[in-house]
Protein backbone atom coordinates (compact mmCIF):
# COMPACT_ATOMS: atom_id res chain seq x y z
CA UNK A 1 0.00 0.00 0.00
CA UNK A 2 1.32 3.44 -0.94
CA UNK A 3 1.82 5.61 2.12
CA UNK A 4 1.11 8.82 0.21
CA UNK A 5 -2.00 9.87 2.21
CA UNK A 6 0.08 10.17 5.37
CA UNK A 7 3.29 11.34 3.69
CA UNK A 8 1.61 14.41 2.18
CA UNK A 9 -0.06 15.30 5.46
CA UNK A 10 1.18 18.09 7.69
CA UNK A 11 3.29 16.51 10.43
CA UNK A 12 1.89 16.68 13.94
CA UNK A 13 4.44 18.65 15.97
CA UNK A 14 3.11 18.21 19.50
CA UNK A 15 5.56 16.19 21.58
CA UNK A 16 7.52 15.22 18.49
CA UNK A 17 4.73 12.93 17.33
CA UNK A 18 5.58 10.60 14.51
CA UNK A 19 2.24 10.15 12.76
CA UNK A 20 0.77 12.78 10.50
CA UNK A 21 -2.58 14.49 10.55
CA UNK A 22 -3.91 16.37 7.56
CA UNK A 23 -4.23 20.13 8.04
CA UNK A 24 -7.79 21.43 7.81
CA UNK A 25 -8.74 25.14 7.88
CA UNK A 26 -10.69 24.74 11.12
CA UNK A 27 -8.01 22.89 13.06
CA UNK A 28 -4.67 23.67 14.68
CA UNK A 29 -2.15 21.64 12.67
CA UNK A 30 -0.34 20.61 15.85
CA UNK A 31 -3.48 19.11 17.43
CA UNK A 32 -4.94 15.63 17.58
CA UNK A 33 -8.52 14.45 17.37
CA UNK A 34 -9.20 10.79 18.19
CA UNK A 35 -11.97 9.69 15.84
CA UNK A 36 -14.63 7.15 16.71
CA UNK A 37 -14.78 4.26 14.23
CA UNK A 38 -18.30 4.02 12.84
CA UNK A 39 -18.37 0.47 11.54
CA UNK A 40 -21.14 -0.77 9.29
CA UNK A 41 -22.78 -3.84 10.77
CA UNK A 42 -23.73 -5.18 14.18
CA UNK A 43 -22.87 -3.98 17.69
CA UNK A 44 -23.11 -0.39 18.93
CA UNK A 45 -20.23 1.73 17.63
CA UNK A 46 -21.67 4.80 19.38
CA UNK A 47 -21.43 3.35 22.92
CA UNK A 48 -19.98 5.60 25.64
CA UNK A 49 -20.41 9.16 24.43
CA UNK A 50 -18.40 10.78 27.24
CA UNK A 51 -15.31 8.58 26.79
CA UNK A 52 -13.45 10.50 24.09
CA UNK A 53 -14.24 14.00 25.45
CA UNK A 54 -12.83 12.90 28.81
CA UNK A 55 -9.75 11.43 27.17
CA UNK A 56 -9.15 14.55 25.07
CA UNK A 57 -9.43 16.67 28.22
CA UNK A 58 -7.02 14.44 30.14
CA UNK A 59 -4.44 14.52 27.35
CA UNK A 60 -4.59 18.32 27.26
CA UNK A 61 -4.22 18.67 31.01
CA UNK A 62 -1.60 15.98 31.66
CA UNK A 63 0.55 15.59 28.53
CA UNK A 64 2.19 17.69 25.85
CA UNK A 65 -0.24 16.30 23.27
CA UNK A 66 -2.69 18.91 22.07
CA UNK A 67 -6.09 17.31 21.66
CA UNK A 68 -9.06 18.92 19.97
CA UNK A 69 -12.27 17.91 21.76
CA UNK A 70 -14.29 17.47 18.62
CA UNK A 71 -16.84 14.71 17.99
CA UNK A 72 -15.78 12.84 14.87
CA UNK A 73 -17.52 9.63 13.82
CA UNK A 74 -15.91 8.22 10.72
CA UNK A 75 -16.31 5.18 8.50
CA UNK A 76 -13.32 3.29 7.16
CA UNK A 77 -14.40 4.04 3.60
CA UNK A 78 -14.49 7.80 4.13
CA UNK A 79 -11.42 9.43 2.46
CA UNK A 80 -11.29 11.84 5.42
CA UNK A 81 -10.15 8.95 7.62
CA UNK A 82 -6.58 9.92 6.75
CA UNK A 83 -7.10 13.15 8.68
CA UNK A 84 -7.16 11.07 11.88
CA UNK A 85 -4.13 8.98 12.86
CA UNK A 86 -5.99 7.20 15.68
CA UNK A 87 -9.37 5.46 15.59
CA UNK A 88 -11.24 4.41 18.72
CA UNK A 89 -13.57 1.43 18.41
CA UNK A 90 -15.92 0.03 21.03
CA UNK A 91 -19.17 -1.88 21.32
CA UNK A 92 -20.88 -5.10 22.33
CA UNK A 93 -21.61 -8.27 20.43
CA UNK A 94 -21.43 -9.33 16.81
CA UNK A 95 -19.76 -6.54 14.87
CA UNK A 96 -19.37 -7.24 11.16
CA UNK A 97 -17.44 -5.14 8.66
CA UNK A 98 -18.51 -4.80 5.05
CA UNK A 99 -16.12 -5.99 2.37
CA UNK A 100 -15.31 -2.37 1.47
CA UNK A 101 -14.61 -1.57 5.13
CA UNK A 102 -12.17 -4.48 5.31
CA UNK A 103 -10.21 -3.17 2.33
CA UNK A 104 -10.28 0.45 3.49
CA UNK A 105 -9.33 -0.32 7.10
CA UNK A 106 -6.38 -2.45 6.01
CA UNK A 107 -5.14 0.32 3.72
CA UNK A 108 -5.52 2.93 6.48
CA UNK A 109 -3.61 0.86 9.04
CA UNK A 110 -0.80 -0.06 6.65
CA UNK A 111 -0.50 3.60 5.64
CA UNK A 112 0.25 4.66 9.22
CA UNK A 113 -3.07 4.64 11.07
CA UNK A 114 -3.74 3.05 14.45
CA UNK A 115 -6.84 1.29 15.84
CA UNK A 116 -7.51 1.29 19.59
CA UNK A 117 -10.29 -1.25 20.08
CA UNK A 118 -12.14 -1.63 23.38
CA UNK A 119 -14.12 -4.72 24.36
CA UNK A 120 -17.08 -3.14 26.10
CA UNK A 121 -18.34 -6.71 26.62
CA UNK A 122 -18.90 -9.60 24.25
CA UNK A 123 -17.01 -8.02 21.36
CA UNK A 124 -13.98 -10.31 21.36
CA UNK A 125 -15.16 -13.25 19.18
CA UNK A 126 -16.47 -11.01 16.42
CA UNK A 127 -13.53 -8.62 16.64
CA UNK A 128 -11.04 -11.46 16.28
CA UNK A 129 -12.96 -12.80 13.27
CA UNK A 130 -13.09 -9.41 11.57
CA UNK A 131 -9.42 -8.66 12.23
CA UNK A 132 -8.59 -11.95 10.55
CA UNK A 133 -10.43 -10.64 7.50
CA UNK A 134 -8.46 -7.39 7.63
CA UNK A 135 -5.09 -9.11 8.18
CA UNK A 136 -5.43 -12.79 7.19
CA UNK A 137 -1.67 -13.18 7.38
CA UNK A 138 -1.41 -11.81 10.93
CA UNK A 139 -2.45 -12.87 14.43
CA UNK A 140 -3.65 -10.92 17.44
CA UNK A 141 -0.84 -11.55 19.90
CA UNK A 142 -0.82 -10.79 23.61
CA UNK A 143 1.61 -8.03 24.52
CA UNK A 144 4.01 -8.88 27.36
CA UNK A 145 3.89 -6.82 30.54
CA UNK A 146 7.29 -5.30 29.74
CA UNK A 147 5.99 -3.75 26.52
CA UNK A 148 6.44 0.06 26.47
CA UNK A 149 2.69 0.59 26.12
CA UNK A 150 2.38 -0.37 29.80
CA UNK A 151 5.17 1.89 31.00
CA UNK A 152 5.10 5.22 29.14
CA UNK A 153 4.23 7.65 30.61
CA UNK A 154 2.39 5.73 33.37
CA UNK A 155 3.49 2.49 34.97
CA UNK A 156 1.26 -0.59 34.67
CA UNK A 157 3.70 -3.38 35.61
CA UNK A 158 0.94 -6.01 35.56
CA UNK A 159 -0.51 -4.97 32.22
CA UNK A 160 -4.00 -3.62 31.69
CA UNK A 161 -5.98 -2.46 34.73
CA UNK A 162 -9.20 -4.31 35.53
CA UNK A 163 -11.92 -1.67 35.18
CA UNK A 164 -15.09 -3.81 34.95
CA UNK A 165 -15.80 -7.33 36.12
CA UNK A 166 -17.23 -8.76 32.87
CA UNK A 167 -16.60 -12.52 33.09
CA UNK A 168 -14.09 -12.21 35.91
CA UNK A 169 -11.16 -13.08 33.67
CA UNK A 170 -7.81 -11.28 33.91
CA UNK A 171 -7.51 -8.32 31.53
CA UNK A 172 -5.35 -8.82 28.46
CA UNK A 173 -3.94 -6.51 25.82
CA UNK A 174 -3.57 -7.86 22.28
CA UNK A 175 -1.96 -6.35 19.22
CA UNK A 176 -1.42 -6.75 15.50
CA UNK A 177 1.96 -5.71 14.12
CA UNK A 178 2.69 -4.62 10.58
CA UNK A 179 6.40 -4.44 9.72
CA UNK A 180 7.23 -4.25 13.43
CA UNK A 181 4.78 -1.39 13.99
CA UNK A 182 1.81 -1.93 16.30
CA UNK A 183 -1.24 -1.02 14.22
CA UNK A 184 -4.04 -2.49 16.36
CA UNK A 185 -4.39 -2.61 20.14
CA UNK A 186 -7.31 -4.53 21.65
CA UNK A 187 -8.15 -4.41 25.35
CA UNK A 188 -10.01 -7.52 26.53
CA UNK A 189 -11.72 -8.06 29.92
CA UNK A 190 -10.56 -4.60 31.02
CA UNK A 191 -13.03 -2.14 29.42
CA UNK A 192 -10.88 0.95 29.30
CA UNK A 193 -13.62 2.63 27.27
CA UNK A 194 -16.26 2.45 29.99
CA UNK A 195 -13.68 3.57 32.53
CA UNK A 196 -13.11 6.72 30.47
CA UNK A 197 -16.73 7.75 30.80
CA UNK A 198 -18.09 10.22 33.35
CA UNK A 199 -17.80 8.65 36.78
CA UNK A 200 -21.55 8.80 37.44
CA UNK A 201 -22.30 6.62 34.38
CA UNK A 202 -21.09 3.44 36.11
CA UNK A 203 -20.40 4.74 39.62
CA UNK A 204 -16.85 3.49 39.33
CA UNK A 205 -14.43 4.39 42.13
CA UNK A 206 -12.29 7.42 41.20
CA UNK A 207 -9.17 5.25 41.10
CA UNK A 208 -10.73 3.09 38.34
CA UNK A 209 -11.56 6.17 36.30
CA UNK A 210 -8.01 7.47 36.74
CA UNK A 211 -6.51 4.09 35.82
CA UNK A 212 -8.53 4.02 32.60
CA UNK A 213 -7.49 7.56 31.68
CA UNK A 214 -3.84 6.80 32.37
CA UNK A 215 -3.84 3.53 30.44
CA UNK A 216 -5.59 5.18 27.49
CA UNK A 217 -2.98 7.94 27.62
CA UNK A 218 -0.26 5.29 27.38
CA UNK A 219 -1.97 3.78 24.33
CA UNK A 220 -2.34 7.14 22.57
CA UNK A 221 1.20 8.20 23.47
CA UNK A 222 2.62 4.94 22.16
CA UNK A 223 0.63 5.18 18.92
CA UNK A 224 1.84 8.71 18.30
CA UNK A 225 5.52 8.14 19.08
CA UNK A 226 6.31 4.74 17.54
Amino acid sequence: MNKAPFVIAVVVIAAGLGISQVNRPDQDISALTIARFRYGGGADWYWGRSALPNLHKYLNENTSIKAVDKEVNIQATDPQIYNYPILFMTGHGNVKFTDNEIIALREYLIAGGFLFANDSYGLAPAFRREMKRVFPEKELVELPFNHPIYHEPYQFPNGLPKIHEHDGKPPQGFGIFWEDRLVVFFDYESDIGDGLEDTEVYNDPPEKHQAALKMATNIITYAMTH
